[in-house]
């Protein structure tokens, strides 16, 4: 066996008999430092498959809105229907009881009418260009939230993906962890003694097995991780509940980044019940997990939730939503300026290829608004550094409180 066929086995045998997958896929150092320099905190959760934007915030006030949505048409609020009341014109999807107090508490808000620089329609390309903060399908192999990890010098903590593998928004030069527990027995001490010795000797994969330790021990503490490992609800919450262990570790992580998959509602789409309401359910419920688990570090926390696009406006034949282009992002969390909606609204009589919502707001300006005003770094490194030719996506401001 040569040598790059042994290292390869031992990653996995190692994964293996720590119950989780690789850690730090990316070569670096044990991610897990002591005492970071900076409390704020933020994750980042993507929603896979192109949330309906129009039903995660209705525009219940739009004169157009009540006939373009048909079926899928919510009431407004006090209805039987109705949505819960956001401002006179738009309103929160009535599963999100738990957002919306967190909104009133002015710890959330929407921005609407978002969209990355991409106008495609395939979940693969929408995804990579989200994820890697590009201007287009251009080949970019590291995301954004990697690359502002070497802009980040006050946070020592680093970066973990609660998730199978590190996705792109995390890959790069960067030294980051991953997280997700293994569908294999836990492995005994002695075990891990002898992993141990076994990796002595070798740099890359000692740091590897230091940092999988250091992830192991804060997964320890919670007795419900094996909900992780199916699917739901239960799973989201889980999630939620190790994302809020892992920032709240004195020696953990202050950026995480996670995933949920499911939302491409071709088909079946409801309203205010069915698939897209369990599942709105579901988020809301996970979110509010992760504001209990994190108690007094919710103060410093933002947490982003983004798709990688919209849905079309109006409803098609098997009762749901295509593919479309402009949608809706929530932020919330306790340095959130929340409490409104922020938005350049298009309205609905003027559709993008007659079919989407008009986007009027690069995504880009969010992201840049979650790494300088909220976690402090430089507005011109990250013009440069982490979103280059993005000179037409300032940082969106007001976002955060001072």
């Amino acid at each position: 066996m040569n040598y790059f066929d042994r290292r390869l086995l031992l990653k996995h045998l190692g994964a293996a008999a720590l119950g989780s997958t690789p850690l730090g896929l990316t070569v670096g150092r044990v991610a897990f430092a002591a005492a970071p320099s900076t409390e704020s905190r933020l994750v980042v959760v993507v929603l896979r498959g192109a949330v309906d934007g129009l039903a995660l915030a209705p525009p219940y006030g739009e004169p157009a809105y009540g006939a373009l949505r048909g079926q899928l048409a919510l009431g407004k609020p006090g209805a039987s229907n109705g949505v819960r009341k956001l401002d006179g014109l738009f309103g929160l999807h009535p599963s999100f009881e738990h957002v919306h107090a967190l909104y009133q508490r002015n710890e959330a808000l929407v921005v609407h009418a978002v969209a990355s620089p991409y106008r495609g329609r395939s979940h693969f390309d929408g995804q990579d260009v989200l994820e890697a903060g590009s201007v287009g399908v251009d080949g970019t192999r590291s995301g954004w939230l990697n690359r502002a990890l070497g802009v980040d010098t006050r946070n020592s903590g680093g970066a973990i993906a609660l998730a199978h593998t590190v996705p792109l928004m995390l890959r790069g030069e960067a030294s980051v962890s991953s997280y997700a527990p293994s569908r294999l027995p836990d492995t005994d001490e002695d075990t891990l003694r002898r992993l141990e010795k076994l990796y002595a000797d070798d740099e890359f994969f000692q740091a590897q097995f230091e940092q999988a330790l250091a992830a192991r021990a804060i997964a320890a503490r919670d007795k419900n991780e094996k909900k992780m490992r199916g699917g739901g609800a239960a799973a989201f919450k889980s999630v939620m509940e190790q994302t809020a262990r892992f920032l709240s570790a004195p020696d953990g992580p202050r950026i995480a980044m996670t995933e949920a998959d499911g939302w491409d509602t071709h088909a079946n789409q409801g309203a205010t019940a069915g698939n897209l309401a369990r599942r709105f359910a579901a988020l809301d419920a996970g979110l509010a997990t992760l504001r209990d688990g994190l108690g007094e570090h919710w103060d410093t926390t933002a947490v982003l939730v983004v798709t990688e696009f919209g849905r079309t406006v109006r409803v098609n034949g098997t009762g749901g939503t295509d593919h479309g282009t402009g949608g809706a992002a929530l932020l919330l969390g306790g340095a959130v300026a929340g409490g409104k909606v922020t938005a350049d609204w298009p309205g609905l009589n003027t559709l993008y290829e007659d079919r989407d919502l008009m986007p009027t707001t690069d995504l880009r300006s969010v992201f840049k608004a979650a790494l300088v005003e909220h976690l402090g770094l430089d507005e011109a490194r990250v013009a440069t550094q982490v979103f280059p030719h993005s000179r037409n996506a300032p940082v969106l401001p007001n976002l955060f409180k001072a």
